[in-house]
């Protein structure tokens, strides 16, 4: 039995005897030396030994061949994702400590350039990896000035060292907790899941803003409801919703790479860790702020 797919094809299929015999107007009449299952073969016809023996040193090169991969037909494969992801993490680290050393007060310039290039590369339907990698430096200054204001104190009172180590500590074992929640199948990723987040993750922005508004007019005082023993109820709501949109961003990497996109679209997935994460950062040096006695 020969192979479906090359049976099927129309380009390797065999071709259609009814069809063959039409155009020919040939009926049963046999050529001389055919048999009733076998034609003669013909000089220069498929059939004869030449094209036989082309025709086999063909099958045997193509079924020796190695299998083509994901690089070879440029598909999305983990190794893009960590590559992209990793040094967009590099990226980060470093424009943050230049920022924390040479000019930490110009955190709320970062922190708007971030936001504004956050929802381009949100809405862009193909990934531009200079966008997101300006996007990662905005970011990156934003976080080495806020992340020295807290600590430093200049944020709510004291100083606190060591803040910003425990909030990087934390936001790596979350991560890693989250990743294998999600690799040991202790947490899937179904419809219900998916609505339950997407409804919290609306209640949790509406509530983010109502505080803002509050405090903006002096409702509120200090960060608001962000801050004293409901700030710490809040902020493990943050965390743990954070938490959730990782193993969300995990299932939509897999899912990306068992369909096959284009590789380039490594950048968006780097991209969504990258939001993801430092929310989640932000959410711990709150927290731990908190916990340490300031808001």
């Amino acid at each position: 039995m020969s192979n479906p797919y090359f049976s099927n094809s129309d380009v390797f299929g065999e071709p259609k005897r009814q069809g063959a015999q039409r155009r020919g107007g040939v009926g049963t009449q046999q050529a001389p030396g055919a048999t009733a299952t076998q034609p003669a073969p013909q000089y220069g016809q498929a059939g004869s030994y030449g094209a036989q023996a082309t025709d086999t040193a063909s099958l045997e090169y193509l079924y020796g061949a190695p299998s083509a991969t994901t690089a070879d037909t440029k598909r999305l494969t983990y190794d893009d994702v960590i590559i992209k992801t990793g040094g967009l993490l590099a990226l980060l680290v470093v424009v943050a400590a230049a920022t924390w050393k040479l000019a930490p007060g110009i955190w709320p310039l970062g922190m708007v350039v971030g936001l504004v290039l956050g929802l381009v590369n949100s809405f862009k339907r193909n990934p531009s990896p200079v966008l997101i990698s300006l996007y990662t430096v905005a970011q990156g200054v934003f976080l080495g000035g806020i992340s020295k204001a807290f600590e430093g104190g200049a944020v709510g009172g004291q100083p606190i060292p060591g803040l910003v180590v425990q909030a990087v500590l934390a936001t790596m074992v979350t991560f890693g907790a989250a990743l294998f929640l999600y690799k040991s199948g202790r947490v899937r990723v179904t419809p219900k899941f998916t609505r339950w987040l997407i409804i919290a993750m609306v209640g949790f922005l509406a509530f983010q803003f109502i505080n803002l508004v509050l405090v903006w007019t002096n409702v509120l005082e200090g960060a608001g409801a962000r801050g004293g023993g409901l700030g710490v109820v809040v902020g493990l709501v943050a965390v743990g919703l954070a938490a959730a949109s990782l193993i969300m961003d995990f299932d939509s990497i897999k899912r990306g790479v068992e369909q096959g996109v284009p590789a380039r679209f490594a950048w968006s997935a780097a991209f969504g860790l990258m939001v993801t994460l430092i929310w989640l950062y932000l959410e711990f040096l709150r927290l731990i702020a908190i916990l340490q006695g300031r808001d």
